[in-house]
């Protein structure tokens, strides 16, 4: 397992949720991907595309206008 960062700061929608996926092509199953952005949408976006492909959310929290999504890679 190797931890990972992302940076999508003030990037809108759709871009957080595409350069996760892209990220996310790039990494191996139970790696770890903390994603950092200013949209508040990604807080919805990112946990509903997890769902769809297969991915683990374990942990989402917000702080001085900063969202961050923690997600596992899965298989």
């Amino acid at each position: 397992m190797t931890q990972h960062t992302l940076n999508t700061r003030r990037l809108l929608c759709p871009l957080p949720v595409i350069r996760t996926q892209d990220k996310v092509k790039s990494l191996q199953p139970g790696d770890v991907l903390e994603v950092v952005g200013t949209d508040p949408g990604i807080m919805q976006d990112i946990p509903a595309w997890c769902r769809i492909n297969g991915h683990k959310v374990l942990d989402s929290h917000s702080a001085d206008h900063e969202y961050v999504i923690v997600l596992e890679v899965g298989a």
